[in-house]
């Protein structure tokens, strides 16, 4: 019964490339809601392609994507009312550096779900005293350490309530220390119930967030598993070298 439910993300053998170089070859995944699925690989993996694929900041060559049952990847379909529906956050904080942090979070809310400005501060108010920023509301973002920052983008991107939130390489900028609010943060959203595509480079956060963890190789699904079984016992020699190299750096 549970496989007749319909997936709020589906790809259907989705292949992209740049000029001659084939970055996504065939992918294809189901993301149920409410589920955690971690993507993993090298840099070049296709990780970061795959995730600006799902949110229209790339058009693919062939396959389908679909969100809630539409297909967003056909000719003619409304990005903006996609995206509307998509949380996406970066490496980069891409915050706006002349807004406050409750300016930068309610922007969406107001300006493209049109909400009136005083439902989005209260929402906005409320999201950041949950997570522990409330009084960082009416600072600007270069007074906020690089995990403050980050923290507020994901905020950015909740407060909108996507059907799917995406996050790609939120850590890679930051020390461990900020690191490890960024994770708590995120480990909360799915506590709550958030629906989560991740790309990351930190296993030990995939052990700990992903219902599944992905390894992508040469822009191909190499290995698919719950992270306990898949990290400690990998069935490819692709997999088993990316973690050999992990190890060897520390990071595993």
């Amino acid at each position: 019964m549970a496989d007749m439910v319909q997936p709020i993300l589906e790809l259907r053998n989705v292949r992209k490339s740049f000029g001659s170089d084939l970055v996504l070859q065939d992918i294809s995944l189901t993301l149920p809601e409410h589920n955690v699925k971690v993507l993993i690989g090298a840099s070049g993996s296709g990780k970061s392609t795959l995730l600006r694929c799902v949110n229209l900041l790339e058009n693919i060559d062939d396959g389908q994507i679909f969100l809630d049952g539409q297909d967003i990847s056909e000719v003619g379909v409304n990005q903006d009312v996609v995206r509307s529906q998509i949380g996406s956050v970066f490496q980069s904080f891409n915050l706006f550096p002349h807004l406050t942090v409750l300016q930068n979070i309610t922007l969406a809310p107001r300006y493209v779900h049109k909400k009136n400005e005083d439902d989005s501060n209260r929402e906005a108010i409320s999201l950041l005293e949950r997570f522990g920023l409330a009084e960082k509301a009416h600072q600007y973002p270069e007074l906020l350490s690089g995990g403050q920052q980050q923290r507020v983008a994901i905020l950015r991107a909740v407060i909108n309530r996507p059907k799917v939130l995406l996050l790609d390489e939120v850590t890679s900028a930051l020390d461990p220390v900020l690191i490890a609010e960024v994770l708590a943060l995120i480990s909360e959203l799915k506590d709550s119930g958030m629906t989560m595509l991740i790309a990351t480079h930190e296993m030990g956060f995939a052990r700990q967030v992903a219902d599944e963890v992905i390894f992508l190789h040469n822009g191909l699904v190499c290995e698919t598993g719950i992270p306990s079984e898949l990290l400690a016992n990998p069935q490819s020699a692709q997999l088993g070298a990316f973690l050999t190299a992990l190890r060897g750096a520390g990071r595993l």
